[in-house]
Order: C-alpha cells, then sequence, then structure tokens
C-alpha cells in the first residue's frame, strides 16, 4: 500500500517549492552550519525560508532555547526587534536545522485526545486527559532518520502539535494557561506498538521512547503568531500518501485544560514539551496493519507552523 519510492531529496523540494512565505511570525530555531563551532539560534524567516542568526545580531543571547526560554521577556524582546530589522538571511541549503528545543526536562504525552482518532478504535472519548511520557533521549531534528531499532517489528507513525512552555508553574489554573506557553511545533510520536501494547506490561513508555522517536520543528512558533491552535490542519504522509488528515479542532482536551491538568501533578519549566495527541489513520489500525520500514520517509506537517521531514532507517 505504502510505496517507498521517494527519497528524502525529493520530499525536501516539496517542502521547498512552497511559498517561502517572508513574515513577521516569529519563527524560533536552533541550527548550525559548517562554519559555526556550536549551534546557534535563529529566526526562519517563514515556511521553507532561510534563518536569521540571532547570535550574530545580539552576541550576549543564550545559545540554547532551554536558556534563551528561561530569561522570557528579556530575550524575546531581542528577537522581536531583530524580526523587524532587515538582516541577513542565511540560505537554507546551507542551515542544518536541530530540534528546536533539546534536552528538555520533560515530554509529556496525551493518549487518545483526537475525538475522531477514538472513534477509529471504537473506544469512549476518555473522560480525563492519558498521560503518558518520552525520554527527551527521543528527540532528534526535523529532518533527522528514525532508526528502526532491532527490538520491534511494528514501528508506527504518529503526527502531533506539541505545545513548548516557557513560563514556570504548578496547579496552573486552565484560564492563565497559555500565559505559560511560549509557542507550538510539530511531533512525531513514533511508536512501537508490540512495546506499547503487548509488551513491558502494556505500559507505553517503552514503546515510545527508543532513541530517534521524537522528531519536532522545524520550528518553535510562538503563541502570538498562530491564529488559533486549535483550528489547524494536520496531515501525516508516508512516501508521499497521506494517511493522516485531521484537524486540532478534534482535540479532545485542548492545550488550556492539558496544562492545567499535567501541572497539578508536575511543574513544568521552561522548554517542557506536550504532545496533544494524534488523529486518525495510524497504521497499527489498518486492516490489515501496516507499519514502517527501512527507505520509508514521513512528512508530518501542520498548517502555519511547517513540515518536518524524516526518513526512515
Amino acid at each position: 500500500m505504502l510505496c517507498s519510492g521517494k527519497r528524502l531529496f525529493s520530499a525536501l523540494l516539496h517542502v521547498q517549492k512552497r511559498p517561502c512565505q517572508p513574515s513577521r511570525a516569529m519563527r524560533l530555531v536552533q541550527f548550525q552550519t559548517p562554519h559555526l563551532e556550536e549551534p546557534h539560534l535563529g529566526l526562519e524567516s517563514g515556511i521553507g525560508g532561510g534563518v536569521i542568526d540571532l547570535n550574530t545580531f545580539a552576541p550576549t543571547l543564550p545559545k540554547t532555547m532551554l536558556q534563551f526560554l528561561e530569561q522570557g521577556e528579556t530575550t524575546l524582546s531581542v528577537a522581536r526587534r531583530a524580526l523587524a530589522t532587515q538582516l541577513p538571511v542565511l540560505p537554507r541549503s546551507q542551515v542544518t536545522f536541530l530540534a528546536p528545543v533539546t534536552r528538555p526536562d520533560k515530554v509529556v504525552c496525551v493518549g487518545m485526545n483526537y475525538a475522531d482518532h477514538c472513534k477509529e478504535q471504537n473506544v469512549r472519548v476518555p473522560k480525563e486527559p492519558i498521560i503518558f511520557s518520552k525520554f527527551s533521549s527521543s528527540i532528534v531534528g526535523p529532518y533527522d532518520e528514525i532508526i528502526l531499532p532491532p527490538e520491534s517489528k511494528e514501528v508506527d507513525w504518529e503526527v502531533e502539535l506539541a505545545v513548548i512552555i516557557g513560563k514556570k508553574g504548578k496547579h496552573i489554573k486552565a484560564t492563565d494557561a497559555m500565559a505559560h506557553v511560549a509557542g507550538f511545533t510539530v511531533a512525531h510520536d513514533v511508536s512501537a506498538r508490540d512495546w506499547q501494547m503487548r509488551r513491558n506490561g502494556k505500559q507505553w513508555l517503552l514503546g515510545k521512547t527508543f532513541d530517534t522517536f521524537c522528531p519536532l520543528g522545524p520550528a518553535l512558533v510562538t503563541r502570538d503568531s498562530i491564529t488559533d491552535p486549535h483550528n489547524l490542519k494536520i496531515f501525516c504522509r508516508v512516501n508521499g500518501e497521506v494517511v493522516q488528515s485531521s484537524s486540532t479542532n478534534q482535540m479532545v482536551f485542548k492545550t488550556e485544560e492539558l496544562i492545567a491538568w499535567v501541572s497539578q501533578f508536575v511543574t513544568l519549566y521552561p522548554g517542557d514539551i506536550i504532545l496533544t495527541g494524534t488523529p486518525p489513520g495510524v497504521g497499527v489500525f489498518r486492516k490489515p496493519p501496516v507499519f514502517l520500514k527501512k527507505g520509508d520517509e514521513v512528512q508530518c506537517e501542520i498548517e502555519e507552523i511547517g513540515v518536518i521531514v524524516n526518513k526512515v532507517v
């Protein structure tokens, strides 16, 4: 069913053929070039566009997103000035994009949080959020490879909207929750279904947290740059074929409710990531089931945020 003929290069060309939308939306990235000794922070000039080097614009800025977010309005105001200034843009072809956040304190995930995904499983919509986690060591960049672990034969795809926390909080009220959000990015919650559903006492953690099982990116799009995070088209393609197509308006528990719920149990810190669930169309519920194999390419896309492209090896 899922032909593996297309290659990563052609998928990236597909992304880059989209109009580079020079905009005033703030799209924060972590990136590397051959000439830099260490990663830098930057601004993506638009979906599919080049990168403005924030650390060249303001050498006193931190060079990791975690430190940037921890400093709050101080660093954000510098990024806003850079966005309003005509600055040199590094061509996309010269830049290696890293995950917008690396080594967060926690990666929180939400299960069965799309009404249409519950319907495809023939299960009731949850009355409370179903929370699990990934280890931060599973995070890779938006164009990095997904490594099939020899321990699993049932690796599956899941496109997700990821929330990135910008302000520390505990027992956060839903009405205050958005003030704790730095922005949003695209996530791929790669899942080993055999380990998630049958092994490890049916605890989900091990099936979700193999190395490379959390591609993120390409940018952290700030919350004020998104029209409505709960009304965005969301897609996943495998080898160019659309396998998931929905809208974030299908989310059972919205961002505010999730932050309020999770912060009852744990303190949320700047850089923490919340994966908000996946729409229908995953491989395990197809008849017969379909799983990822070596050579496949997975594109996860969310309207206004961008596309991540990961080859399976």
